[in-house]
C-alpha cells in the first residue's frame, strides 16, 4: 500500500450494550479469566451476527442458498462508490436517485448508499424504526445494473416498514408504527410496503453481497470512488457476520471532516 493511501473505518463500534435491531437478544460479554484471577484476560461473547456493521449471507433470508463459509472473499472486497442520497423519515431510495447519484454507479461496483441516517445510530427508534431505506424498485435497479455489493448506512437492506418492524414476517414488532404512518401520510402501510424484505431477496438471490449499519467515518469518503472491504468471519453455516469495514483512499482525496466521536464505544 502506498504511503499516501489511507484506510478509513466505516464500522460502528461493537460490544456489550451496543445498539440492536429491535427483536434481538442483548450482546453479552463475560470475563472468563481476568488479571487478578488468572494473570490473563479472556472474554466470552454471546451475540447475533446481525449486529453493528455486518454482512448478510443469502442463507439468512432464502432457504437453500449459500452460507457465509460458501461465499468467496472477493464478494466482500473491490472498487466502489460512496454515493450521497440524503433522505428523511420513511422515504424510499428510488431508481431515479441511484441513476443520478455521483460518482456514477458502474457495473461491477460496490455501492455504499449514504443517506446521513448513520448519525442517529444508537439505542433509539429514530435510527431503527424511522429510517429511510431500499425497496423493490432499488433492488431491481441494482440487479439490472449488475453491481457487486450494496451497503447502507441504515438499519437494514430494506426500509423498516418492509421488515418485521412493520407488519411483515414475525412482525409487527412495533405495532404502533402502522397507525403513525397512516396519520402522517393518509395511506395504509401495506399499500405502500406490501412485501417482506423485497430488496434483501432481490440482492441475495442474485449473488449481490449486502452490508447493513455502515457508519464510522463514512463522511470522510462520501462522494468518492474508493476500494471497499468488509470481511466476514470464516463461519461455517453462518447466516451473516459482523465485519470490520473500511475504505481505501488516497489521503489527498479524503473529505476534510473531523473523525467521528461516538457516545458508545469510546474510552
Amino acid at each position: 500500500m502506498s504511503n499516501n493511501m489511507k484506510l478509513v473505518d466505516l464500522s460502528h463500534p461493537f460490544g456489550a450494550g451496543c445498539p440492536l435491531w429491535p427483536y434481538f437478544e442483548d450482546v453479552k460479554v463475560e470475563r472468563m479469566h481476568y488479571h487478578a484471577k488468572s494473570g490473563v484476560l479472556s472474554q466470552k461473547i454471546t451475540t447475533v451476527m446481525h449486529c453493528t456493521t455486518h454482512a448478510d449471507s443469502p442463507g439468512h433470508v432464502v432457504e437453500g442458498l449459500r452460507f457465509t463459509h460458501e461465499l468467496p472473499l472477493d464478494l466482500y472486497y473491490g472498487t466502489g462508490v460512496v454515493v450521497d442520497i440524503p433522505k428523511n423519515k420513511w422515504e424510499l431510495i428510488t431508481a431515479a436517485d441511484l441513476e443520478k447519484a455521483t460518482p456514477k454507479i458502474e457495473k461491477g461496483d460496490i455501492v455504499i448508499v449514504h443517506t446521513g441516517w448513520n448519525r442517529y445510530w444508537g439505542d433509539n427508534k429514530e435510527y431503527f424504526c424511522y429510517s429511510p431505506g431500499l425497496g423493490r424498485e432499488a433492488g431491481e435497479w441494482f440487479v439490472a445494473k449488475g453491481v457487486k455489493a450494496v451497503g447502507v448506512d441504515q438499519q437494514a437492506l430494506d426500509h423498516p416498514l418492509h421488515t418485521a418492524i412493520g407488519p411483515h414476517g414475525p412482525g409487527p414488532i412495533m405495532p404502533s408504527l402502522s397507525e403513525e404512518y397512516k396519520q402522517m401520510t393518509g395511506r395504509d402501510v401495506l399499500a405502500d410496503f406490501p412485501e417482506w424484505e423485497p430488496c434483501h431477496n432481490l440482492l441475495l438471490r442474485n449473488g449481490i453481497m449486502g452490508w447493513e449499519n455502515v457508519g464510522g467515518d463514512i463522511a470522510m469518503v462520501v462522494g468518492k470512488r474508493v476500494t471497499i472491504m468488509g470481511l466476514p468471519l470464516r463461519w461455517y453455516m453462518g447466516d451473516g457476520s459482523i465485519v470490520r469495514m473500511a475504505a481505501l483512499i488516497d489521503e489527498k482525496d479524503i473529505n476534510p471532516v473531523p473523525p467521528r466521536v461516538y457516545k458508545y464505544g469510546v474510552v
